[in-house]
């Protein structure tokens, strides 16, 4: 079947005693063994898979449907590719499809930056495995679930809570002042030693990483890249991006346009997050104080 050729390829049957077809899938992957996986895959999964071609011809013909389910493998990116994420982010937000896209390190902060509308998953130079793992998020609950299958958080849970009284009350009340970003940097250095003597999956915690990291950055007044705060998180940069997925759900992270560039956007600490880690900080200095 030539790449222009678009029509459904295949329809798995309806389950039985349902009534009704099983979700429709979309996948388009310029790389011809990926397409070919991908599209297996989600025949086992129970899926029926619809358009399956190269993401050159959806840049040829804009008027090509999306599935419920969209896939895409974009390794590479140029200025078409990234307009063409950009319209089936928007397209598949307009439909509630589930999108799910592919892509590599040198790409991810290109491609984050088109992501903007569907809450697409994003995965990061996946294998076969892993691209099995988000058809499974896309068809169950939602779950964090590591490269070696384990899950991690299977529901959302409460992002912070005040030390004494209500959120909306720590709100109210005056604000600590940042922590100083050099002693944040220093645990986190601290926290990265302890590598040099275990094995680093042991102490596996990208949410605190995550954290601190974005704490320093807030006191230290810079913008940090999702590529950058995936290296700080210290796990694989898919199951970073699920971390900073969740805890943007949970209110403790913010997705920051860039006013100067669309074509780029950063991570920051919400404000009530900010004020928590501030908190902790005075509280952390208080005991500290004690122990002397």
């Amino acid at each position: 079947m030539s790449q222009a050729r678009f029509a459904h390829e295949d329809a798995a049957d309806p389950p039985t005693g349902l009534g009704r077809l099983p979700l429709a899938v979309s996948i388009f992957a310029d790389r011809a063994h990926i397409r070919a996986e991908i599209r297996e895959d989600a025949l086992a999964a129970g899926l029926r898979v619809g358009q399956c071609c190269a993401l050159a011809v959806l840049l040829e013909n804009e008027a090509i449907p999306l599935g419920e389910v969209v896939l895409v493998d974009c390794p590479e990116v140029d200025a078409a590719r990234l307009a063409a994420l950009s319209r089936i982010d928007m397209r598949a937000a307009r439909s509630s499809a589930h999108l799910v896209v592919a892509t590599s390190v040198a790409a991810l902060d290109d491609v984050f930056a088109c992501l903007d509308q569907s809450g697409a998953q994003i995965l990061v130079d996946p294998g076969r495995a892993e691209r099995v793992a988000a058809l499974a998020r896309v068809l169950g609950p939602p779950a964090l679930v590591a490269e070696g299958g384990t899950v991690l958080l299977e529901s959302p849970a409460p992002s912070f809570r005040a030390a004494n009284g209500s959120g909306e009350e720590q709100m109210r009340a005056v604000r600590p002042p940042q922590p100083d970003p050099r002693l944040v940097r220093q645990i986190i250095r601290q926290r990265q030693l302890r590598a040099r003597f275990f094995d680093g999956a042991l102490f596996a915690d990208p949410a605190w990483d995550i954290l601190l990291d974005l704490t320093a950055a807030r006191a230290e007044r810079t913008r940090v890249s999702v590529t950058s705060l995936c290296i700080a998180s210290g796990v694989p940069p898919t199951t970073a991006l699920r971390w900073i997925g969740q805890m943007s759900e949970l209110g403790l992270l913010e997705r920051i346009e860039d006013e100067t560039d669309r074509r780029r956007a950063f991570i920051a600490l919400s404000d009530r997050a900010a004020d928590a880690m501030a908190r902790y900080f005075v509280e952390l200095g208080e005991v500290a104080a004690q122990l002397v």
